[in-house]
């Protein structure tokens, strides 16, 4: 079964925003933003917007099959929101990867349940239960995507806290600790500021090092279960390192830079 590993980008949705709370025309979307930040604060007490009011703006994925390793994105301004989310899971129809996320049950697919819903996107491989026209979705009944239990997505952070809140451990961190770079020059808090700066590209760049960093993590996971020996974990952790050396972008060399060789 192929791999996709995903990660989400999101700024607030300004005109959801305008929409439901009817804010005056003069407000800037800095001005809209920062008013619906201090309502949140003062309602739960953290800034952070409730999903739905997330807009995605960049979908990092690593695709790995029998024979490729590949990192690619989608993202604005090259598609608009409706188009990465279809265009995303068109790829689940496709390819029926297992999917592995860091948080992406908490958060990112969720996100993507209700932005995709609002743009009219169809997803059904995704949404099978064992219910669908597939040849093999009686299958999808007992693994599917929806189900926090089953493997068809994987939410790594999720498994690894054994579904404990408390025990959650940031992805950069833990990233940090086995040898890989972690996050650099940004972090999910930055991603507004730079979009209003017009820094889409830096954006992207950080989603795309990011879904690395959970590759690599996952490959660890692979190995602690069983699945991968030493050998060809190794092997695997090469290809990864290789197929990045081939990519003639900044944020590669960096990333590489700061990931020694063992």
């Amino acid at each position: 079964m192929p791999v996709l590993v995903f990660d989400i980008e999101t700024v607030p949705d300004v005109a959801g925003i305008r929409k439901l709370y009817d804010l005056p025309a003069a407000l800037s979307d800095t001005e809209a933003a920062e008013w619906a930040f201090q309502q949140r604060r003062a309602s739960h007490g953290t800034d952070f917007l409730p999903h739905h009011l997330q807009r995605v703006v960049t979908i990092s994925c690593v695709l790995r099959d029998a024979q490729h390793f590949r990192v690619f994105s989608l993202a604005e301004p090259d598609v608009d929101e409706a188009q990465i989310i279809q265009r995303f899971f068109d790829g689940v129809e496709r390819y029926t990867p297992q999917i592995i996320s860091w948080n992406g049950g908490g958060f990112d697919l969720p996100v993507l349940h209700y932005r995709g819903m609002l743009h009219g996107v169809s997803a059904p491989r995704y949404w099978d239960q064992g219910e669908g026209d597939y040849q093999d979705s009686r299958d999808f009944k007992w693994n599917n995507y929806i189900s926090r239990y089953h493997n068809r997505h994987l939410d790594l952070m999720d498994l690894l806290a054994m579904y404990q809140p408390r025990a959650n451990a940031p992805l950069d961190e833990l990233a940090k600790l086995m040898g890989y770079p972690g996050k650099l020059g940004m972090d999910g808090s930055a991603v507004w500021q730079a979009w209003q700066e017009g820094r889409i590209a830096e954006i992207r760049d950080y989603c795309e090092t990011d879904v690395v960093n959970t590759y690599l993590v996952y490959l660890r996971f692979e190995r602690m279960r069983g699945h991968l020996d030493a050998q060809a974990w190794a092997a695997e952790v090469e290809v990864v390192r290789d197929a990045l050396a081939r990519l003639d972008a900044p944020h590669w060399q960096q990333f590489l830079a700061a990931w020694p060789q063992a």
